[in-house]
């Protein structure tokens, strides 16, 4: 890895989107420069899950002002994270393309216990050292994530589909703040809280945090108006439920000091923090000054300094679903031999690629604990869909691919052609699942893979081949496989 001394996270959010930019000295983290607009995409979802076009240029136009901030950074010292709404609107793929266009870097579309992760991290760094088992909760604009944790280590971590955007649209829509609307808003919270309400409830934690600009906003307000001094209060918001209701209009909450940005969001934002504090029995909440950005930031450090998340998750897996260790060790080994063979050294996604492979040689056999028939598949599906820390949906997606496209017919891998850029990886893996089908540490012959535009062709010793017709056999079908996708491959003595 390149030297650095400069980083950023960036958190696309469904109320605001958010830059930090942080020097880095040694382990810690020490932010340099702060940008946060409130683009509200979640207000741009359409009823059937689309973004409509106003959003999507808000958000643009404000990916190509943090643009030009990040502008002279390394891809490898910034990393972009897309929340709720990236995740729930159906023309997002389109979007992301517009998106990493205008701002310069590749965006993440990440899970929400993914989100409820590094929102810990970025809390948890930040606050006072404690053996407590604390409680974060953070209301977005799209959804709520609650996580208990000790330390630095979250243990459990959920993502609820409400924030204070899309309840704020859903139930105060009209501007009006009335008693009837605040009753549905908070059954509604309670409702999706309930399913969580047996883990996170009071006796499993010993301390509450807010982490979101909904919790600072409350906050705020009870200071201001002295129903609490310190952080939010179960009193507090009983009093402030009785201001809003007496306020009646979202036009006029400036009576009540609330910042311009945050008056159309507080209703909905009140609602679920007020069914928070019921339903999983808190009586005070402080509040942090971090969350999803500042997580971010120590996650890539922990990249950058190999203490990667994914690598962790991935040896979770190989335990979790009984992996094979010596078996996945040899088509590792071998997979990345063949890879190095063919990627020059100085392509500057050559490691990234290679790293990939590495997680997929590991996983490439998870599927054989539901069924040894089409495990390629089980194994596609479970990494596809399975909540995998560190790693973002659309790095699960292309985990997914390369392990489905580990054997059998190439064609009909959906959607391989149209992600895949570079074949190289598959290939190799393809060769080594191939060539370790004995799972011994048998003696395999001298290898040299070569590739030239869009052909690839290995170099074998013609007396070994003779030697092993099986294999030999295979090679000629696998030559059939990659013909039938327009690649080229071929094998010669």
């Amino acid at each position: 890895m390149q030297a650095y001394d400069t980083i950023a996270a960036v958190d696309l959010g469904s109320n605001s989107f958010r830059l930090q930019v942080a020097r880095v000295v040694e382990d810690q983290i020490y932010p340099l420069d702060f940008l946060k607009e409130t683009v509200r995409l979640a207000a741009g979802l359409t009823p059937d899950k689309f973004l409509d076009d106003e959003s999507q240029l808000r958000a643009l136009a404000c990916l190509k002002r943090f643009g030009e901030r990040l502008r002279g950074l390394p891809n490898y010292a910034v990393r972009v994270v897309g929340t709720n709404t990236f995740r729930l609107a159906k023309n997002v793929p389109a979007f992301l393309e517009k998106a990493e266009a205008a701002l310069g870097f590749p965006i993440e579309v990440i899970a929400g216990r993914e989100e409820a992760r590094l929102i810990y991290l970025g809390v948890a760094h930040c606050m006072p050292s404690s053996q407590n088992h604390r409680l974060v909760v953070d209301i977005g604009g799209g959804s709520t994530e609650c996580v208990i944790g000790e330390g630095l280590k979250p243990l459990r971590m959920e993502s609820l589909y409400m924030g204070c955007v899309s309840y704020s649209k859903r139930f105060f829509g009209d501007g009006k703040i009335t008693k009837d609307a605040m009753r549905q808003a908070e059954l509604a919270a309670r409702m999706e809280l309930q399913t969580i309400r047996f883990e996170f409830s009071g006796e499993n934690w010993q301390e509450a945090i807010g982490s979101s600009g909904t919790a600072r906003a409350l906050a705020d307000l009870l200071k201001q108006n002295n129903w609490s001094n310190d952080g939010i209060t179960a009193e507090g918001l009983a009093k402030l439920r009785s201001m809003l209701l007496k306020v009646g209009e979202c036009k006029r909450l400036d009576t009540l000091g609330m910042k311009p940005d945050r008056i159309p969001v507080l209703p909905g934002g009140f609602a679920i923090m007020s069914a928070v504090f019921t339903e999983l029995n808190i009586q005070h909440m402080s509040v942090a000054g971090t969350a999803l950005k500042e997580g971010v930031l120590y996650d890539l450090l922990g990249r950058l300094h190999h203490q990667d998340m994914r690598d962790v998750t991935v040896s979770q897996f190989m335990r979790r679903y009984h992996i094979d260790s010596l078996q996945a060790k040899r088509v590792e080994d071998l997979s990345l031999s063949l890879f190095k063979q063919v990627v020059l050294s100085h392509d500057a996604d050559a490691d990234d690629a290679q790293q990939q492979l590495q997680w997929v040689a590991r996983l490439h056999e998870i599927g054989i604990s539901i069924a040894h028939s089409g495990y390629h598949k089980h194994a596609a599906y479970i990494l596809e869909n399975a909540d995998m820390p560190g790693f973002s949906k659309m790095e699960q997606i292309q985990l997914g691919l390369q392990v489905r496209a580990q054997r059998g017919s190439l064609s009909k891998v959906p959607k391989l052609s149209e992600i895949i850029k570079d074949w190289t990886a598959i290939l190799a893996l393809r060769l080594a699942v191939l060539f370790c089908r004995s799972r011994t540490d048998v003696t395999l012959p001298e290898m040299q893979l070569e590739k030239s535009g869009n052909k690839y062709r290995i170099k074998l010793e013609k007396k070994w081949t003779e030697q092993n017709p099986l294999t030999e056999n295979a090679l000629q079908a696998e030559i059939k496989e990659w013909e039938a996708v327009g690649v080229s491959f071929s094998v010669y003595s």
